[in-house]
């Protein structure tokens, strides 16, 4: 009979202990669609719809070039439809950042991987979807087609916020 040593048996309960439990994810339909990054969710169990902005991409402002571009895949993609929601964190302005899921497929890997939207990259992290950047690049596809194609954020320094 096989045994396992009581020191590997306590160091994997130890992990199990003092790793963060993950929230648990919900399922909705989605109600409203912002933006290339920002979404609202009704919860299928009920109650008002949420605001999400999906986490790890960073997409377009929508006066800025590919910005409604950007939008339209993701309305195309999930309005009125069920998600899972994957709630992670929040972020400095409140929102809930999670992942999505529609038809079991990772809604920011595939609009990255469309070229709707940058791998969020923070400090020297290339961000959760380097790799589909990187082929979406390769390919030259949606944003990716533009050499000359800013991130939001230095759109943002260069030309103020976007007004409604």
């Amino acid at each position: 009979m096989f045994r396992i040593p009581a020191a590997l048996l306590c160091a994997f309960a130890c992990l199990a202990c003092t790793a963060a439990p993950r929230p648990a994810g919900w399922s909705g339909t989605v109600s409203h669609v912002s933006d290339g990054d920002t979404l609202w969710v009704r919860p299928a169990a009920g109650g008002a719809p949420r605001k999400i902005r999906l986490h790890g991409i960073d997409a377009p402002e929508l006066c800025q070039a590919h910005g409604r571009e950007a939008r339209d895949a993701l309305l195309l993609q999930v309005l009125h439809r069920p998600v899972l929601v994957e709630p992670l964190q929040r972020d400095d302005y409140d929102r809930l950042l999670a992942r999505l899921f529609v038809g079991g497929q990772d809604l920011g890997g595939l609009l990255v991987r469309e070229g709707h939207a940058w791998s969020y990259r923070y400090r020297r992290s290339p961000g959760p979807y380097a790799r589909e950047e990187r082929a979406a690049r390769s390919a030259r596809l949606g944003l990716f087609a533009d050499s000359q194609a800013l991130r939001p954020y230095a759109f943002r320094r260069q030309h103020g916020p976007c007004t409604p």
